[in-house]
């Protein structure tokens, strides 16, 4: 099991980027990396509430750890501090032994000048997830974030 951080300044409030954390339409628009489409079905934002969501590679040469081109994860919200952080616990939904288990994502907000600093922690990423590509896929997906927050 390993660690991943990544880090994104934001140039948004922080009420903004929690917004688009907690809102489905949002989530299926900028929590997946480049060269995948997301697929919420289902998002429950408070404490205890559920969500699955599954991720699809455009590509047809990419291999899903759920299916083949497609990767679906479900779980819980653990931590909700509105502006300011979250907790979430999830599991892939794979048949392959190297994708077990239980990862935790911890994003926080903080202010950071006329902007909003955001660290997102995953824990307990499974061995067969390389952190590398894990890293990656999320600075894509910050990216995105930033593109809507920034330019809603």
């Amino acid at each position: 099991m390993s660690t991943t951080r990544t880090r994104r300044v934001l140039h948004a409030p922080r009420e903004r980027v929690f917004r688009a954390l907690t809102d489905p339409t949002a989530i299926a628009t900028w929590r997946v990396p480049a060269s995948m489409t997301a697929e919420v079905h289902e998002f429950d934002a408070r404490v205890g509430g559920r969500f699955r969501i599954s991720l699809t590679y455009d590509s047809p040469d990419r291999t899903g750890k759920s299916s083949a081109h497609t990767d679906t994860y479900h779980g819980h919200f653990a931590e909700i501090v509105p502006d300011e952080r979250m907790v979430e616990v999830l599991e892939f939904e794979t048949d392959d032994p190297a994708m077990w288990g239980e990862m935790r994502l911890s994003i926080t907000l903080r202010d950071n000048g006329g902007g909003t600093e955001l660290t997102a922690k995953h824990d307990g990423l499974p061995p067969g997830v390389d952190p590398d590509d894990n890293e990656l896929g999320w600075a894509e997906a910050l990216d995105r974030l930033a593109t809507l927050v920034e330019h809603g």
